[in-house]
């Protein structure tokens, strides 16, 4: 889908590429902003104030960031997803901004179309853990702002050449993307676990 929002591409369905990317961006961050204010308000629901609550999802949220490591360095299967992709009619059939919006705010959703990372998941944790819609938000704007930046990458991409060479490129990094993430998991993990260690103490 990242492929499809090109200048290439826009130009050829009488689009600016400059107004969908941007439009993408938005709605990816209101997306995850709306998912993350909804996981921030049932994590508001939990009595995260008991300490053995707070330390309960503090062992859980250890746990599972080092099960999301382990799935990202290929040790552990993929988590079970849905099957369901963006729906690429709407490139032929809406306005850039449209399918630019809606492309955004189901990637910034997450859970609504095929994930194919566990951090997906533990972002989702993170945000309801804050216990707080506000902090939530802020949590899932940032998610969503974080899928999203990657279409920025696509901004020189004006014939068929440069769309296989990024392609490939694409291809060739998911290992370094895979490796970063799981980096980016095991600090998640090393910080809850230190601040269960904090707490017990």
């Amino acid at each position: 889908m990242l492929t499809s929002i090109t200048p290439l591409g826009e130009r050829g369905r009488a689009s600016r590429w400059s107004i969908t990317a941007t439009a993408y961006v938005l709605g990816s961050v209101v997306g995850g902003a709306a998912v993350g204010t909804l996981a921030g308000a049932l994590g508001w629901l939990l009595p995260l104030e008991v300490p053995a609550v707070a330390a309960g999802a503090l062992v859980l949220l250890t746990v599972a960031a080092v099960l999301a490591v382990l799935v990202e360095r290929g040790r552990l299967p993929q988590v079970p997803t849905v099957r369901r992709q963006v729906d690429e009619d709407w490139l032929h059939r809406y306005r850039g901004w449209v399918y630019g919006v809606g492309f955004g705010a189901q990637l910034g959703a997450a859970l609504v179309t095929i994930v194919t990372s566990p951090t997906v998941h533990l972002a989702l944790a993170l945000a309801l853990l804050t216990g707080s819609p506000a902090g939530g938000a802020v949590l899932g704007s940032s998610f969503g702002l974080a899928r999203a930046l990657p279409v920025l990458g696509m901004r020189r991409v004006t014939t068929t050449e440069h769309l296989a060479t990024s392609s490939r490129r694409l291809a060739s990094r998911e290992r370094t993307g895979r490796a970063a993430a799981a980096a980016g998991l095991a600090a998640i993990a090393a910080a809850s676990a230190a601040q269960l260690l904090v707490g017990v103490t």
